[in-house]
């Protein structure tokens, strides 16, 4: 009786090795059973004061793009659906889709989306090509390295509206230094380049693409420094030419830089407004008219609010589907690898 008793008392149940004692197991395997006390790390207390504490340090960020960006942008999408125009006394009224049933018919518009979507595409893929070029010059031990990455990023610490400034000094049809260095080396007067029906969406190209490339240059340069130099040295020791260099071991590794820097590029050139403007204003003829230009008229020419909203509404979902399709690629990627 006294051993069967000492069982009872010392079996799972009992008050010092059982689940209810003092160092108690959870009866699977003898394994200790943890509680939690108040304080101790992971507990639900402790997490959830570390939500609140996360959302105190982002509220100072998150607070200006609510104003700032979220407000304007639900504003503006409330605003394509009145017809909303310019002057005080003018009561606005609810209209439904009958701006976005006047956009589908309206070819100024879409001719403007098309010169839109050729500018981006023009600016950003010569953009990317040059802006690789100089990052893998710049990565060479060369001399003077330092300067001529510091000269290269110039542009990118111009305003737009300097920039825009200076090149319309440079096509001046007068006194411009390009008709300049063209009458000097005799291949003719010049022309007013800004001004012809041909060459004003090509000028302004140019234009774009020498000021946004150094801050692809910049990122493209980053990704080929983190790129692992021994497999450059192992692949050239094993007899691999520069090219395929290049293909196997540098541009996987700023490939996802690379389609990053590009799509980024591709968004921001759809939206340009002020190089273009300070350039061109949207002439001549409406060549240089970008869809922004177009919806900065609408509002402020002509004080048709409403209609340029939903311009605007058009445009912010035509780059939310290019972002989609960038992210889903992205997504697909990571998959892959």
């Amino acid at each position: 009786m006294t051993s069967v008793t000492a069982t009872k008392r010392s079996g799972p149940d009992g008050p010092h090795g059982g689940r209810n004692g003092p160092g108690g197991h959870d009866g699977q395997g003898g394994r200790p059973r943890r509680s939690w006390r108040p304080g101790r790390s992971g507990g639900p207390e402790q997490k959830a004061f570390g939500d609140r504490a996360a959302w105190f340090l982002v509220l100072p960020a998150l607070i200006p793009i609510l104003i700032l960006s979220v407000g304007p942008l639900l504003y503006g999408i409330a605003l394509a659906f009145t017809d909303a125009q310019s002057g005080r006394t003018r009561s606005t009224q609810w209209i439904g889709t009958l701006n976005f049933q006047d956009l589908l018919h309206d070819t100024l518009f879409w001719d403007s989306f098309r010169i839109g979507l050729v500018w981006a595409v023009g600016v950003t893929v010569p953009q990317f090509l040059l802006a690789l070029g100089l990052a893998l010059l710049l990565n060479q031990n060369l001399r003077l390295r330092w300067l001529a990455r510091a000269l290269a990023i110039i542009p990118w610490a111009m305003p737009e509206v300097v920039v825009g400034i200076m090149w319309r000094l440079v096509y001046n049809p007068d006194a411009g230094i390009l008709n300049e260095t063209i009458r000097d080396l005799g291949l003719g007067d010049g022309r007013d380049w800004l001004t012809g029906l041909a060459t004003a969406l090509p000028a302004v190209i140019l234009v774009g693409i020498w000021a946004g490339m150094p801050q692809t240059t910049v990122a493209l340069l980053a990704g080929l420094q983190n790129s692992p130099r021994e497999l450059h040295e192992a692949a050239a020791l094993d007899g691999a030419g520069a090219w395929r260099r290049f293909r196997t071991v540098t541009w996987p590794a700023i490939r996802p830089i690379a389609l990053a820097i590009s799509a980024l590029n591709l968004i921001w050139n759809f939206n340009s407004f002020a190089l273009v403007y300070v350039l061109t204003s949207g002439g001549p003829g409406g060549r240089t008219r970008l869809p922004m230009l177009f919806a900065y008229e609408e509002a402020f020419r002509y004080g048709q609010f409403g209609y340029a909203a939903a311009m605007g509404c058009v445009m912010v979902a035509v780059i939310s589907v290019l972002l989609a399709l960038y992210l889903v690629g992205r997504l697909r990627g990571g998959e892959d690898r």
